[in-house]
């Protein structure tokens, strides 16, 4: 496709499907790209649980903004600011230092875990991992928390209490990893005060709801493997520093809880005059666009997809098929073409179980053990070397100057 046309692109969140978009678009000199993000950074959420596992370090889940987007031509810019307010009429968008104009918008700010204000303690107690500072905090506490245990006398060691609110996949990945690596960590430095409790609340019958049968049996028979108590049907009713209460009345003692029992749009949405669903994320249509604007789209984790009326569920994978879908109907609408409707499905589901351990579904093929733990190392790999690439030539660029 090519356009004589100089049009003004802003994108506003700098996740999965935010950076495709940008590098989709970027392609076309006579666009101007603007990334506007809160964060300095892109942080790869799907690598959260080997930052809490210490198997890679922050520098290799992050991928700084400023020199990714430098590393394209000159028509994409990086603006490190909050978006504050969005004017659709005039097509403006406000942030805590500047106002800009656009042609075409992306609305891309993912979404946050949710604290459930009904939650006695949760805010105060609890800790997310979806946002970096979090994740990184939560880390810090753990390894502290296994170190302190080192430092009590082996016969008296008292155990290391771990509640994991939720049994979706973040909540399943991050209670196998950090049993995989205790269990690791004590016994390869030999120590005797090994006592981790790790106790996984889940408010449905089964763990993983929704998930295919296979990933399902095969993800609650590897946390049994690793001695992790799954606790169904039950909810958090609320918190104080060392215990958790359930609903049930069961009290569990507690070092520290992982909330992961849900997620809501990030702040942004709430602010906007847009149509969205009962759970206050944006409804789009089957171009991607948003209602009442045709010059709008939202995509990733902040917008509901519907495929065949199906709910499909947000990943990262399904994050950058928007972004292609959305790139694609907008330059198709700078040529004043017709627009392509999505056909968006799930291409596969990779879990991580612990060291060496993974499961998952393929397209249509089921994989578990280390070959499906190579398949998710390996894609995690070959996603942050495209990005690792483009900030290296934007930092090249950067520093010449």
């Amino acid at each position: 496709m090519h356009s004589n046309n100089y049009k003004k692109i802003i994108i506003i969140g700098g996740g999965y499907g935010g950076l495709k978009v940008v590098a989709n678009l970027a392609k076309y000199q006579n666009n101007q790209i603007i990334l506007i993000d809160k964060n300095a950074y892109h942080f790869m959420q799907t690598d959260v649980y080997e930052l809490i596992a210490n198997e890679k370090d922050f520098a290799k889940v992050s991928v700084d903004l400023f020199t990714y987007c430098s590393g394209f031509n000159t028509n994409v810019s990086f603006y490190k600011q909050e978006v504050t307010n969005i004017d659709f009429e005039n097509k403006k968008v406000s942030t805590d230092t500047n106002r800009f104009s656009y042609d075409y918008l992306v609305i891309a700010v993912g979404a946050r875990t949710k604290f459930v204000p009904s939650i006695d303690g949760l805010q105060e107690y609890a800790h997310g991992v979806k946002a970096l500072h979090r994740a990184m905090y939560f880390k810090q506490k753990f390894e502290m928390s296994l170190f302190k245990k080192v430092e009590e006398s082996g016969a008296t060691c008292k155990p290391l209490n771990i509640v994991v609110a939720g049994a979706g996949l973040s909540g399943v990945e991050i209670a196998a990893q950090m049993a995989s690596f205790a269990k690791e960590f004590y016994c390869s430095n030999h120590f005797l005060c090994r006592k981790l409790n790790i106790v996984l609340v889940n408010s449905s019958q089964k763990i993983l709801k929704g998930m295919d049968a296979f990933l399902v049996e095969k993800s609650q028979k590897r946390l049994l493997d690793l001695e992790i108590v799954i606790k169904c049907n039950v909810r958090v009713a609320s918190l104080t520093e060392e215990h958790v209460t359930l609903n049930n009345g069961e009290i569990i003692p507690m070092d520290f809880m992982v909330f992961a029992g849900g997620i809501e749009p990030n702040g942004l949405i709430y602010k906007l005059d847009l149509q969205k669903n009962e759970r206050g994320f944006l409804d789009i249509n089957e171009f991607l666009q948003v209602n009442k604007y045709k010059d709008v789209f939202a995509i990733g984790d902040c917008a509901t997809l519907y495929n065949n009326e199906q709910l499909i569920a947000p990943t990262a994978d399904v994050a950058e098929q928007m972004a292609d879908v959305c790139s694609e109907n907008i330059m198709r609408l700078i040529l004043k073409q017709e627009m392509k409707k999505h056909n968006i499905r799930s291409r596969g589901i990779l879990i991580a179980l612990g060291h060496g351990y993974a499961v998952g579904k393929v397209f249509k093929f089921y994989i578990s053990g280390y070959i499906a733990y190579f398949m998710k190392k390996f894609i995690e790999k070959v996603y942050f070397i495209k990005l690792d690439r483009h900030s290296k030539k934007g930092c090249k660029k950067i520093f010449k100057q």
